[in-house]
């Protein structure tokens, strides 16, 4: 027993995700006020205009490739890191200064869209988050690259707390959507301070883009998958507020934010773990195997009791936590909830094939299935919410043929070799 017990303590995935997972539970505690907070003092037309912000910046926030400039930090060989990281500084700025932009010029149409002016000002002070990223992006790819994911948690878990507890404050005082825009901003400004303290990098003092190939060809891919993937998170939002207008889209907001949020959230503290941790044994396929259905049990085993838990348990908690107003909600949420089950083997395998630079395969995957489940959202909008919450369930069960066809693909062959 001493001796498992060791085992455990030493493993360098166990430790990153206990990390993470800390982090995680602290701002899971603190964005519980804000939550309940929101839900009394927020109409359903207010969760219906902070889904439209969110959606915007979601969006916008795939573009500025953050997730493909700072993955390909990490995967990077050694010797490339430093070139990687000055080329992945100023791509960045190009970006989330095209972004920003656009993002203002947007403002005005989807305000005419979603026929609310009130939008305008909130959409434009949320673009001016992308002018922010530059200064912190790098700092957290090498802290991620460098396995330090102690600093993550604790810098995430801090930065949460404090955004939190900020947008409950400003929402308890009659701010409205304007709290969550506020809080929303003040937290990218927090994370430029706390990532240069972290670490040492600083960017150049001249203009490079020596590897601008590289990190874009590796980065597109990943920008592919996730601009597909953050479309079809919020395909649903857009229909429904279409189709069935902004109070039927803010309550099926709240009941995917409730559902689906404390399940997504303890995933994404698992497979933030494991992208770095299988990259270390990325040209060493026998280890490449073994840590990554290693990982895939651990992530399992905690994400599914949760998701089946929170689900058989939302009748009980909506209306003591939320409020009586949200009672019609819980049978979406449950729908909703579960979709978060087939979660646990898709990101994992994922960012199995991001460590092993097959990023094309899941761009592939995901263009099919997100014109499939574009097709049956319209299909089924007309039905109500929840015939289109029962739809994502049907859908989101599909990725798990993908999963087991792409690592039968990897695994069955002999040898990687890296594209």
């Amino acid at each position: 027993m001493k001796k498992k017990l060791k085992q455990l303590l030493s493993d360098q995935f166990l430790r990153n995700s206990g990390w993470l997972g800390a982090g995680e539970l602290f701002n899971r505690i603190s964005r519980l006020i804000t939550t309940v907070v929101l839900a009394r003092m927020f109409t359903t037309a207010d969760y219906g205009s902070l889904a439209v912000i969110s959606l915007t910046f979601s969006f916008g926030n795939i573009f500025v490739l953050r997730g493909g400039i700072g993955s390909k930090i990490i995967q990077a060989e050694e010797e490339d890191v430093e070139a990687i990281c000055q080329t992945a500084y100023w791509l960045n700025w190009i970006l989330c200064i095209c972004v920003f932009i656009t993002q203002l010029l947007l403002a005005w149409p989807l305000s005419l869209f979603y026929k609310n002016s009130d939008l305008i000002l909130p959409i434009m002070t949320v673009s001016l988050i992308y002018l922010t990223l530059p200064n912190f992006m790098v700092q957290g790819a090498l802290i991620r690259r460098a396995n330090k994911l102690k600093l993550t948690a604790l810098t995430q878990a801090s930065l949460n707390i404090v955004t939190n507890v900020f947008n409950a404050g400003l929402a308890f005082f009659g701010w409205g959507v304007w709290s969550a825009v506020c809080g929303m901003l003040i937290s990218y400004i927090i994370q430029i301070f706390l990532h240069q303290r972290l670490n040492s990098w600083r960017p150049p003092n001249h203009f490079t883009i020596e590897k601008w190939r590289e990190v874009m060809r590796f980065g597109l891919n990943i920008l592919g998958v996730s601009l597909l993937e953050k479309l079809r998170l919020n395909l649903d939002y857009m229909i429904v507020g279409g189709f069935l207008g902004v109070e039927a889209l803010g309550l099926y907001y709240f009941a995917f934010n409730a559902g689906i949020g404390i399940s997504s959230n303890v995933i994404k503290v698992f497979t933030s773990s494991i992208f770095p941790y299988l990259c270390l044994v990325n040209d060493d396929l026998t280890e490449l195997k073994k840590r990554f259905i290693s990982s895939l049990k651990k992530t399992s085993i905690v994400i599914i009791p949760l998701v089946l838990i929170q689900s058989s348990l939302a009748p009980f908690y909506v209306p003591i936590i939320f409020g009586d107003k949200w009672t019609s909600a819980i049978p979406i949420l449950v729908i909703i909830c579960l979709s978060a089950l087939p979660l646990a083997i898709y990101d994992p395998t994922k960012e199995l094939l991001n460590a092993v630079d097959k990023t094309q395969l899941t761009f592939y995957w995901n263009i099919i299935f997100t014109m499939l489940f574009g097709s049956v959202l319209l299909l089924v909008v007309n039905q109500g919410i929840m015939a289109v919450a029962l739809s994502v369930l049907a859908c989101q069960f599909l990725t798990i043929f993908f999963c087991i066809w792409a690592i039968r693909k990897l695994f069955n062959k002999r040898e990687i070799r890296k594209n």
